[in-house]
This record gives C-alpha cells, structure tokens and sequence, in this order.
C-alpha cells in the first residue's frame, strides 16, 4: 500500500512539472509585443485597401489597441481581423469610421514615426535657413543704406569715385588739370590742381551733381599740374 502511494506521489509530482514546463514553454513562445506590432502593421500596410488609411498599432502585454480612421465598417472589422495574429490576446479597436477618411491617404505605425521625425528635422533645416536669411537680409541691408541709383545699381564709394571721374573727362574747364577724387562714406573729397577758379568751381560741381553724394571737400589747388 506505502508503495503504490509513493508511486501515485511520484506520478502527481511529475504531471505537475510537466504542466509547469509546458506552460513556461508557452510563455517563452509568445513573441514579443514589439514583435507582434511590427507583424500587425506589416499585414495593415499590405492589405490593399488599409494601406490607404492613417491606423495605428500598439501592443501592451498581448492586446493590441488599434486607432485611426477608415471610411466604411468593414475596413474597421478588416483591421480588427488583420490584428488577430498568434500571440495576441485580445484586439481592442478604436478605430474611428468616417467617411471623409475615403479622401486622405495616411500611414501608420513606423512610417508615422518616420514622418516626425522628418518634421523634426525640417524644422531644424528651417531655423537655420532661417538664420542664413536673416544674416542675408542684414547684408542686403547694409547695401540698402548706401542707396540704389535711377538705373538700379548699389551706390557705394566706389561707384561715386568712379561716376565723379567720368563727369570730368571732356570738360574744358579742367583740360590739363590734375584731380584726384576719394570718397568715404559718400563724401567726396577733390585733391590736386586745376588750371583756373573757373575749372575749380565746375569740378565741385560736377561732383555734387553725383547721385549718392552727401558732401563735397574741395582742397583742389589753382595752378599748373605737378610733375
């Protein structure tokens, strides 16, 4: 009797170990839930018809939660359908049927976090765009302040030095003259000799008449040129 009883011990223990093993090897076998997630937006994103709308999948502990919009209830019962895979306990679909969905095509799961992280990096592209253009504005800025003439170019210094040298040429008042012109910050000043008080009034003159020209320094002498 003592013996039959150890036996029906021995043969309980061991049923229970095997349970027990069977049960370990079960939960061991179950994928993961990030495993089950791709899986489930793999089989979403293939369907012909899902693919075209924005559905989300997150999986917690086995059950799977679905979110987004379709535009019919059978694309709502679809995606519920597609979701139901091995490992997944339960579907809770929160997906939303609205018929305006029909109209958008979206993405969902990685590719959506791919679209943010696109954002993302649009937005950093756009500050520092934004950065280029304001140091950009701020040199165009700059040319601004020095002014535009009738035929739309930068007035800078050395456009009025230049454009005071070619009121001179062919000017009888300063033939055999010698005029140096220097311009800083759009005032002119007039250097060297000229043949008369006549040719000295008409070369001020003539540099006042520049477009951009604020002042004008006359240190020109009267007299023959230097050699």
């Amino acid at each position: 009797m003592k013996v039959f009883l150890s036996s029906l011990i021995c043969a309980i223990a061991m049923n229970g170990l095997s349970a027990a093993s069977s049960v370990a090897g079960v939960r061991q076998a179950r994928p993961s839930d990030k495993v089950l997630d791709t899986r489930i937006e793999q089989r979403i994103h293939k369907d012909a018809t899902l693919k075209k709308y924005s559905i989300d999948v997150s999986v917690d502990a086995g059950v799977a939660t679905l979110t987004g919009t379709v535009p019919t209830e059978a694309d709502r019962t679809k995606a519920t359908h597609l979701a139901t895979i091995k490992g997944i306990a339960r579907v809770d679909n929160k997906i939303i049927v609205d018929l305006a969905a029909a109209g958008s095509k979206g993405t969902a799961g990685t590719i959506k976090e791919k679209t943010k992280e696109g954002a993302v990096k649009t937005k950093e592209g756009a500050e520092k765009l934004g950065e280029k253009t304001k140091e950009g504005a701020g040199k165009v800025a700059d040319k601004t302040k020095e002014g535009v003439s009738k035929t739309g170019e930068v007035i800078t210094d050395a456009w009025i030095t230049t454009r005071v040298k070619s009121k001179f040429v062919g000017e009888d008042l300063l033939k055999d003259s010698d005029i140096n012109v220097d311009t800083n910050d759009h005032v002119v000043t007039l250097k060297g000799t000229v043949m008369s008080a006549a040719g000295r009034a008409r070369a001020v003159a003539q540099a006042k008449e520049v477009e951009g020209v604020h002042r004008v320094v006359d240190q020109l002498t009267i007299g023959p040129k230097k050699r």
